[in-house]
């Protein structure tokens, strides 16, 4: 195959290639390593690589290609694990430095699901300390820079996993999302972003705050999500707040178009500051899906923002993180969690009980909007990539990294899917993404408008690192 780059292909020309006999998981992941070699120096992206599991792991697929029995559809195809999440013989550090780096002795739900699907885990992709911000830098691995231009953060809490995708460092990126960790820096990237609804993709250990986080995949295409999904998108016992009902295959709805599709544009879900760059891209967007069949109604879902019930949520769990810690690990957290920690010292039971009546309020409310729209479509992300090590946009006056990222969280405290879809870039050439969201349960409707965006629009991904 020395005419054709396989590091640049998606999940489905790797599996017609490897069925076909003209090219092996092993050259695949051969592949998805050099690049690995190239870029990962200029992007941090991943924090640990494990070439010779990852070559061990895709010999085996080989084999199994060759006898033609392969384990699923992604057999082979060379995948990242967040750093959050735990895989056999490798560590977890948590981007901690109060975490071990010793191997872990236990497979997490994706870890194990990947495995016995037979895809071949690459390593681990950088993350803040816990997931706990929406950029992506921690005091073990440093930060990750965007690959449009390395001087500006990726997002986070998954901005290595974005990044990853966006360069294509591996194929299938797994993430996870408690308030926009994943769609944060798929918009900021590029990259296609989906959080499926509540418990559908098992997580095992939970995260601190169980009720907000959802894994999904992060990667350039739709049907490339819909791969990963539909291995680690099943039911595991081990998780208390898994569900079932999945859909047997996940993109079960693509290629159907769209065309009726009642879609509510709102572009500040009525009380959110949008930059005009970003705001101009996604009502561009939103005519694109109208020119393709959809009925797109400007209107807000009529709910205030929740900001104060998601940091209710999001500090307490802060604060639990600060008080399992000695005195002295104290000293080693990040100085942003536990400021975070600190504030969550000043809330009551009774400010708890509000903020969970006011969550259960605003899910009804967006199940009710749900019942009049298919789906409801804002920005990702109000703002455009900022500077590297600042966790909200220089001279903005902003404190919390949800006031830059309001349109994430709502969905999490709802535990609805929500996907971001790249949709252009800004007049200086950095990514924007656009929100889509459904009712519980409505994911496969998610993923087909997606598909449909993306296969009239195609996005662009960088060639390289791009430093400035």
């Amino acid at each position: 195959m020395s005419d054709t780059d396989l590091g640049a292909m998606d999940a489905g020309q790797l599996r017609a290639l490897f069925e076909s006999g003209k090219a092996s998981p092993l050259e695949a992941t051969r592949a998805a390593l050099e690049r690995i070699e190239r870029f990962n120096e200029a992007v941090n992206a991943y924090v640990l690589v494990d070439r010779e599991g990852a070559e061990t792991a895709a010999a085996a697929s080989n084999k199994r290609w060759q006898q033609g029995r392969p384990l699923s559809a992604i057999d082979g195809i060379p995948v990242s694990l967040k750093d959050l999440t735990e895989s056999v013989g490798l560590p977890a550090r948590k981007g901690s430095l109060t975490v071990s780096d010793a191997p872990c002795e236990r497979d997490s739900p994706p870890a194990r699901m990947l495995r016995e699907a037979g895809a071949v885990i690459l390593g681990k992709t950088n993350t803040p300390e816990f997931g706990w911000k929406a950029i992506t830098d921690n005091r073990v691995f440093g930060a990750t820079a965007n690959p449009w231009d390395t001087r500006l953060t990726p997002g986070g809490s998954s901005g290595g996993a974005a990044v990853a995708a966006a360069l294509n460092m591996g194929v299938l990126h797994q993430g996870g999302d408690s308030g926009g960790s994943i769609r944060i820096p798929a918009s900021f990237t590029g990259v296609f972003g989906f959080k499926p609804t509540f418990g559908w993709v098992p997580e095992w250990p939970r995260s601190k705050e169980a009720t907000l986080s959802h894994l999904g995949p992060l990667t350039r295409t739709v049907e490339d999500a819909v791969r990963m999904l539909n291995v680690m998108g099943r039911y595991d016992y081990r998780d208390p707040y898994a569900l079932r009902g999945q859909p047997a295959d996940w993109g079960e709805e693509l290629g159907q178009g769209i065309e009726g599709m009642r879609i509510a544009f709102s572009p500040t879900l009525g009380y959110a500051r949008v930059e005009p760059e970003v705001a101009e891209c996604v009502r561009q967007a939103a005519h694109r899906l109208e020119a393709l069949g959809a009925v797109v109604e400007e209107v807000d879902p009529g709910f205030e923002s929740p900001i104060r019930i998601f940091n209710t949520l999001w500090f307490t769990a802060s604060l639990a993180v600060y008080r399992e810690h000695s005195e002295r690990q104290r000293r080693l957290l990040d100085s942003g969690l536990v400021a975070d920690a600190k504030r969550a010292e000043r809330l009551s039971a009774l400010d708890m009980f509000y903020a969970l009546r006011d969550r259960a309020r605003l899910t009804e409310s967006l199940e009710h909007f749900n019942q009049r729209y298919h789906l409801v479509m804002t920005p990702s992300v109000a703002v455009r990539p900022f500077p590297l090590h600042h966790d909200v946009p220089p001279g903005s006056g902003m404190r919390d990294w949800e006031e830059w990222a309001p349109f994430s969280y709502p969905f999490n405290l709802s535990q609805q899917p929500a996907a971001s879809i790249p949709c252009g870039f800004t007049p200086d050439g950095l990514p924007v993404g656009f929100q889509l969201a459904g009712g519980k349960h409505d994911d496969a409707r998610v993923l087909r408008v997606s598909q449909a965006y993306l296969e009239a629009y195609p996005p662009t991904f960088p060639e390289r690192p791009n430093q400035v």
